[in-house]
């Protein structure tokens, strides 16, 4: 399969790339200019916008600014927007105005679209919140469905809150190795996590599945709340979990983003199960335990 990748040099483009190379397929990474960087991978191809979709089989669309990596403000807000949307938008303009198509886009969102439920089981079928982010999923996930009116199927990976060699659980370690990690709040709420692993496997899924359409939600069926989820931690890197950080402090320090922290978002992986999709890692602890052992 020859595979156009946005968003390919982040967390989870990095991993899903290695397995779409390791079982053969062909990968280009789409730019924002289309000289390779310093750091190319080998068997990568590099390519630039305006980008020609004739030869392309499928399109994963991963682009987007890390939702954590500031603090939010007004211009950091457009930017969440503009590099989710605007490129979103872009690459099904570029499907449009092409002779020949892709036959599959698989463009990832975020459980964000859900808000902060409480105790109500979400499944793909749930209505998007009010909030920000749930608003930014809305209008990420209306441009990716413009090319499902270009006889593309289009299968939108909802992903929650992934565990691996970099993003949260990267900034976590730390903290719990040196026995100062604990509970948010009251530890009650939900937390959606999902192993690197099955992320990757997750969107290649959807890639080969033809009844793969629609949002899916990239969370372990192994849904715990948080306080379970730092307890397992603790016991993982063999450090107490016991200091509870207060939602105020999280306000304090992130702003905005706190509240959205410690949102309680119990969220399964109903679509994925329907289609088979085997988790490598569906409970917690298995999945600590791998991702621990790597570092």
């Amino acid at each position: 399969m020859n595979v156009l990748v946005t968003g390919g040099t982040g967390f989870v483009g990095h991993e899903l790339i290695d397995r779409l190379l390791a079982r053969g397929d062909t990968v280009t990474i789409l730019t924002r200019t289309p000289q390779a960087p310093r750091a190319a991978r080998a068997g990568v191809t590099y390519a630039g916008w305006p980008v020609d979709m004739v030869g392309f089989d499928a399109i994963v669309n991963l682009a987007g600014a890390g939702i954590a990596d500031r603090r939010w403000n007004a211009a950091y807000k457009a930017e969440l927007r503009e590099s989710r949307i605007d490129t979103t938008r872009r690459l099904v303009d570029a499907l449009a105005a092409s002779k020949a198509r892709p036959r599959v886009l698989v463009s990832v969102s975020a459980i964000g679209w859900y808000g902060d439920r409480g105790e109500e089981e979400l499944t793909e079928d749930a209505p998007p919140a009010r909030d920000f982010l749930a608003q930014l999923c809305v209008d990420w996930e209306a441009q990716a469905r413009r090319a499902e009116t270009l006889g593309v199927r289009v299968a939108i990976v909802r992903i929650g809150i992934v565990l691996g060699q970099s993003g949260a659980l990267k900034q976590m370690l730390p903290i719990f190795r040196a026995g100062l990690g604990g509970p948010l709040g009251s530890g009650k709420a939900w937390f959606p996590w999902v192993h690197i692993h099955d992320v990757c496997g997750l969107i290649i899924h959807a890639l080969d599945d033809s009844r793969a359409r629609g949002p899916l939600n990239a969370v372990s069926p192994g849904i715990v709340r948080n306080r379970e989820f730092t307890r397992t931690l603790g016991r993982v890197v063999r450090r107490p979990a016991i200091l509870p950080v207060p939602p105020i402090a999280l306000r304090l320090v992130m702003g905005e983003l706190g509240s959205f922290v410690t949102a309680s978002q119990r969220v399964l992986p109903a679509r994925p199960l329907a289609l088979g999709f085997p988790f490598r890692f569906p409970a917690l602890e298995p999945a600590l335990r791998d991702l621990v052992a790597a570092r």
